[in-house]
């Protein structure tokens, strides 16, 4: 059995929350509490009512997300959110969130994790904002159907191809989640294969128009990496028990 705030003090540290900014709507860090006990982490990739439920169901003391309950700002405790804390408060079940500081973790991120499944083992961070790095990058040797190969064999699932960069990808740039509104920013950073998760329509267009290639490889599909790293961390160093909850958008 762990503490709950020896274990959220850690994660804090660890993932540098006062250092790292994020959108407001994070609120990165111990968002519920419990009675202070942890026996069992369970990963999510989203706060949602029915992954909620599932990880009550799984036994969770502590649910550990990426993306976290209040994305939406100041709202009534009415309806799915009433809901949420009242599952959690019955069952004793404390939730923890860490978005962009996971995203960037040179160790658990979803960009570290997933640029090693898919070859990268030498990379650079990228892209700044509000001096940080949101990304990671490498030169690869590999051809675009190769890479195309691994990026869903990581994800265990398709991705959507934009193919304007040629059949060399050269300079691969990783930044997971939504970033494909950011292709042309990525582009003037010498990327000549942008992976992420998803993008607005018009991304697509503008990586023709460019002449890079893009990857969509699902939002949720590139953010699973990230908290089942960290659970799987929290598993060993407190010895308690782990768990992840499998709660796919599709998107």
């Amino acid at each position: 059995m762990a503490n709950l705030h020896e274990l959220t003090d850690y994660l804090d540290r660890e993932l540098k929350l006062a250092e790292v900014p994020d959108y407001p709507g994070a609120m990165n860090g111990l968002q519920i509490e419990n009675n202070g006990e942890v026996r069992k982490v369970v990963a999510a990739v989203d706060a949602s009512l029915p992954v909620f439920e599932k990880a009550v169901a799984a036994g969770a003391d502590l649910l550990l997300v990426h993306h976290g309950m209040f994305w939406q700002g100041t709202q009534r405790m009415t309806g799915p959110v009433y809901k949420k804390i009242k599952v959690a408060l019955d069952a004793g079940m404390a939730l923890y969130s860490a978005h962009i500081p996971l995203d960037i973790h040179a160790e658990w991120g979803n960009n570290a994790q997933l640029a090693a499944r898919i070859g990268m083992h030498d990379t650079e961070t990228f892209f700044d904002w509000k001096g940080i790095d949101l990304g990671v990058c490498q030169e690869m040797d590999l051809s675009l159907a190769g890479l195309t190969s691994a990026v869903e064999n990581a994800v265990h699932g398709p991705v959507h191809l934009c193919a304007a960069g040629g059949d060399d990808v050269g300079r691969v740039g990783i930044i997971t989640g939504g970033a494909g509104s950011e292709v042309a920013a990525v582009a003037n950073c010498g990327i000549r294969t942008f992976i992420t998760g998803e993008g607005p329509h018009w991304s697509y267009s503008l990586a023709e128009e460019l002449g890079i290639n893009v990857i969509y490889a699902g939002h949720y599909a590139t953010e699973t990496f990230g908290v089942r790293a960290l659970a799987r961390h929290l598993q060993q160093r407190f010895d308690i028990n782990d768990a992840y909850i499998e709660h796919p958008t599709g998107l």
